[in-house]
């Protein structure tokens, strides 16, 4: 990406399998823990979500496997425009804001039954802090 070149799933998969089996490590010693991350596809979520296994199927697990992580997805959402301004003030940040429209692109939003809430990027930085843990503390987070 700092060279200006889009990642693809060839180069993402190894990455996101990485961070399930890091979050898998959280949970298992009982730590919560916030990754942040570009999960820009539905599949990467769901190997976020559920490791490697999610690759082969389009269910989060399988029988005999490891229950799936409970991750809450909070999706930026904002205009184009808004999210290009603020890539411009970043100094020393690996992607270049050249590479905005290919995330776009690539792009697929959560959606039921992903557990995930969306927060406009239109709002002050506090105000998306807040929402994000008013839902974390309210418990609306893992509703099942």
């Amino acid at each position: 990406m700092a060279e200006g070149i889009p990642l693809d799933d060839e180069d993402r998969i190894p990455w996101l399998c990485a961070l399930h089996d890091m979050l898998r490590r959280e949970e298992s010693s009982g730590q919560d823990a916030v990754l942040a991350c570009s999960a820009l596809k539905k599949m990467y979520r769901r190997v976020l979500v559920s490791g490697a296994s999610a690759i082969e199927s389009n269910h989060p697990e399988q029988p005999g496997e490891n229950v799936a992580l409970k991750i809450l997805f909070v999706h930026l959402d904002g205009p184009i425009d808004i999210i290009a301004g603020r890539l411009e003030k970043r100094r020393g940040h690996f992607m270049p804001p050249e590479l905005l429209k290919s995330q776009f692109d690539t792009l697929e939003p959560p959606s039921a039954p992903e557990n995930f809430i969306t927060v406009s990027l239109e709002k002050s930085l506090p105000e998306i802090v807040l929402e994000i843990e008013c839902t974390i503390f309210q418990g609306e987070a893992f509703l099942e």
